[in-house]
């Protein structure tokens, strides 16, 4: 499926998925850089990678394909015009002066495309390059850490892309990557863009749902603004090339333990998801807004507060069936929802992929007629992100 790009669901048989590997960027986190780099603790990079590689592997044994953002990075770089301008800009980014950008892209015009690639995600440590003496940080470039989690720079809509502005500085460079890759990689050619980077507001990947062609579920969380779903929303429905007719705007609380809607919220059937409770009151109610275009080129907002009919209509369902991360216990769902008990990945309608630990999530879901693929996850749960954190779908089978 060469130069192609297709999610109408969440659920969709997968084919295609961008992923990356992590690398030496999880050795370039210290217990001082932890918060800025918005990580908890320092992963072992060893075993993370033996993780990722059990993750890859069974995507394959089920006949999906890994595609690797850090290899489309180096083959646009084996272009030298390409690699000169993406180093320019690159650096452009950072709070470099004219002298240390000129050093800096020096050494990285001296790099092959793979050194590069590997450079860029994991940090260039500023001993590395010859700079003048007044430059004290220990990173010319930062690392990259959170890029295993390629669900939120980018998103696949429909036939198109979202280049998500990023909320945090730790993880703005990966979305210039990506716009780079898409406007130089063959892979991406004629690409519809959605949203840009350059969106003076925040939005990212983990909240957004695609539930079917017509309907969108966009978290308001604490790294997606109401701003920027009004703002995707409008570009949707205003695009010949779009499909989407409503996006479900759900409000979620705005905190690191609940960071995106795929935290708390995934679909992993035609009629079933699972929630972590936490996200509504006693009554289950929260706060939601429907999204429609009202005709005139902008958005018409209509409100509601149970998730159930609102699912029921987008869908044309009579019955929906939620699955209560870590069956509601008031102790052991919000233990396993903080180790992604509710960011599942489904490979295909009623199977998922989640992290093992979670096991009482699993007992849960498998009770429920669910297929249910274990990975292990004692040091990639320490980024905070599961297995649909891990996975950004670039082709799903229509259902």
């Amino acid at each position: 499926m060469p130069n192609h790009l297709q999610v109408n669901s969440e659920i969709g048989t997968l084919r295609e998925v961008l992923v990356h590997r992590p690398g030496p960027e999880l050795e370039n986190i210290t217990p001082d850089t932890m918060k800025d780099l918005l990580f908890d603790d320092v992963p072992f990079l060893k075993i993370a990678q033996q993780e990722h590689n059990q993750f890859t592997a069974l995507l394959k044994q089920h006949h999906v394909k890994p595609i690797y953002i850090e290899r489309l990075l180096k083959e646009i770089l084996c272009n030298e015009d390409v690699k000169t301008g993406f180093i320019q800009d690159y650096l452009a980014q950072f709070a470099l002066d004219p002298v240390q950008i000129q050093t800096t892209a020096a050494y990285l015009q001296t790099l092959p495309a793979a050194d590069l690639a590997t450079t860029v995600y994991a940090g260039l440590r500023s001993e590395t390059v010859e700079l003048p003496e007044d430059y004290h940080q220990p990173f010319v470039l930062p690392p990259l850490p959170n890029a295993y989690f390629t669900r939120d720079p980018q998103a696949t809509i429909g036939n198109g892309v979202t280049i998500n502005p990023m909320t945090f500085a730790a993880r703005k460079p990966e979305s210039f990557i990506f716009s780079w890759i898409v406007d130089h990689h063959p892979r991406f050619r004629n690409t519809t863009t959605w949203l840009q980077p350059t969106l003076p507001t925040h939005l990212e990947g983990g909240d957004e749902l695609v539930l079917n062609q017509n309907t969108l579920a966009l978290g308001i969380s604490e790294r997606t603004t109401h701003a920027a779903a009004l703002t995707l929303a409008e570009h949707l429905f205003n695009d010949p090339a779009s499909t989407f007719e409503m996006v479900i705007a759900i409000h979620i609380p705005h905190n690191h333990a609940m960071m995106h809607l795929d935290t708390v919220f995934t679909m992993v059937n035609r009629d079933q998801f699972t929630i972590f409770p936490g996200i509504m009151d006693q009554d289950y109610q929260l706060n939601i807004e429907i999204f429609r275009p009202n005709g005139k080129g902008g958005v018409k907002i209509k409100q509601a507060h149970h998730l159930q009919p609102v699912l029921k209509e987008a869908l044309g369902l009579s019955e929906i069936d939620l699955i209560e991360t870590g069956g509601g216990d008031a102790i052991i769902a919000p233990r396993e929802q903080w180790n992604d008990g509710s960011n599942n990945l489904a490979i295909a309608p009623g199977e998922v992929i989640t992290y093992d630990r979670n096991y009482r999530s699993i007992q849960l879901m498998r009770s429920h007629g669910l297929t249910v693929h274990e990975i292990p996850s004692s040091e990639l749960a320490r980024g905070r992100g599961g297995a649909r954190c891990m996975s950004q779908p670039l082709w799903r089978d229509d259902i």
